[in-house]
Order: structure tokens, then C-alpha cells, then sequence
């Protein structure tokens, strides 16, 4: 890699969600997530719901913020709902949420069922934390990308993001690039599950991506010394 292209520790780090969102996830587990983004200055971590408060504690005087989930994984939740767990973890101190569509409702073409559950989310936060759209891209086709994407956007949310982890797939290079030329150079791009090492991560920004969420952010910042 030239050193024009080059990307530090420290700018990768910068990109990335540090991510545990598994169901067995302990409080053990937590407290390393977010010792770990201490030591590498990761962006924020992501988090379940009932460990925002935790995290939170762990991370006070610190550069990184917490990121949490709403209607998580399926996005099958109602509206009322997903408003009810962003005003919660608005709370509790997230800079971040990151909500699922509803997936149901956007294959089945009711595109003001989507709209509106995404502005609701926004007006929920209102503009006190990041709200990122996960759009699940392995379960749609590409004119259903393109749709979701342009629903993200037209509802004022700040991310659009290819997926949860916990389906069929996670981010490809041809979604993320087909996300950012849909929703243009302003809007953020988070390319989301199966980024497992820098060359991963630097292929993903490289077409579009604006943060990356991992669970191997150590792998893939480590993975800078090796073409220093």
C-alpha cells in the first residue's frame, strides 16, 4: 500500500464501532470491550441495551462513546416500541443508535411504514445522538437496497448500514459502494459484519464506508503495523 493510502492505528481506529452484541454476552465481557476501546481509541462501542448504563460508567472522562441497538435484530418491532428504547438509551447516554428496518414492511412495498418508522427513531433522538439505519442488505434485492437507503436518507437519519450481523450475510464491497452512491457523499455509510482484518476495513472505506462495526477492531487496527 502506498503511504498516501495508508491508513494509522490511530485513523482506523477512528472508523470502527467496537462490537459485542451476543446473547451471551457477560458483564466480564462488557468491561473488556470497552477497556479494549480505551487502549485503541475506538469510535464507540456497540452494545446491547441492558449494558448501555454499564458501559457508560466504564467509558465517563473517555474519547469513546457507546452505541446501542434498537429493534434488534429483525426489526419486526412496532414503531412505538423502537421509540420507546432510543428515548431509553438516549437516557442513559448513548451518542449512537443503531436501529433495524422494518424489513417485512419495506419487501412488502409499504415504503410509509418504513419512512415513518425510521423519522420516528430521528424525532426520538432529536439530533442528540447518531442514528444509523441497518438496512439488512442479504435479505434484499437491489432495487429494495436502493429503496431503503433513499427511505434512511429522506427521514433525516444519519447512517445508512448494510446489517446486523446476525443474518444471512454481512457487508459486501458492492452493497456499500451501491449504499454510497445512493445516498451521496454527505450521509454516513457503516459497513457492518464480516470485517475481520485491515485489508477488510480499508476495501470497505476505500468504496464508501464512513465506520465500520466489528468485533475484531484489534485484529484490524493491529493489521496497520504490517504495511507500515
Amino acid at each position: 500500500m502506498k503511504e498516501e493510502e495508508y491508513l494509522s492505528m490511530e485513523n482506523i481506529a477512528q472508523y470502527i464501532d467496537h462490537t459485542i452484541l451476543n446473547a451471551d454476552a457477560t458483564k466480564e465481557d462488557i468491561q473488556r470491550i470497552c477497556e479494549e476501546a480505551k487502549e485503541y481509541h475506538f469510535k464507540t462501542v456497540c452494545i446491547q441495551p441492558y449494558w448501555v448504563k454499564y458501559a457508560k460508567e466504564l467509558l465517563e472522562g473517555t474519547d469513546v462513546g457507546v452505541t446501542t441497538v434498537i429493534g434488534f435484530p429483525l426489526g419486526a418491532n412496532t414503531t412505538d416500541i423502537k421509540v420507546a428504547e432510543a428515548k431509553q438509551a438516549l437516557a442513559e447516554g448513548v451518542s449512537d443508535v443503531d436501529m433495524v428496518i422494518n424489513i417485512g414492511a419495506l419487501k412488502s412495498e409499504d415504503y410509509d411504514t418504513v419512512l415513518e418508522d425510521i423519522q420516528a427513531v430521528v424525532n426520538a433522538v432529536d439530533g442528540k445522538a447518531v442514528v444509523k439505519v441497518i438496512i439488512e442488505t442479504s435479505l434484499l434485492t437491489k432495487p429494495e437496497k436502493i429503496r431503503a437507503s433513499e427511505l434512511a436518507k429522506q427521514a433525516g437519519a444519519d447512517f445508512v448500514k448494510t446489517s446486523t450481523g446476525f443474518s444471512t450475510g454481512g457487508a459486501t464491497l458492492d452493497d456499500v459502494r451501491l449504499m454510497r452512491a445512493t445516498v451521496g457523499p454527505k450521509m454516513g455509510v457503516k459497513a457492518s459484519g464480516g470485517v475481520r482484518s485491515y485489508e477488510d476495513a480499508v476495501a470497505m472505506i476505500e468504496v464508501g464506508a464512513t465506520r465500520i462495526g466489528a468485533s475484531s477492531g484489534i485484529k484490524i487496527v493491529e493489521g496497520a503495523k504490517e504495511v507500515e
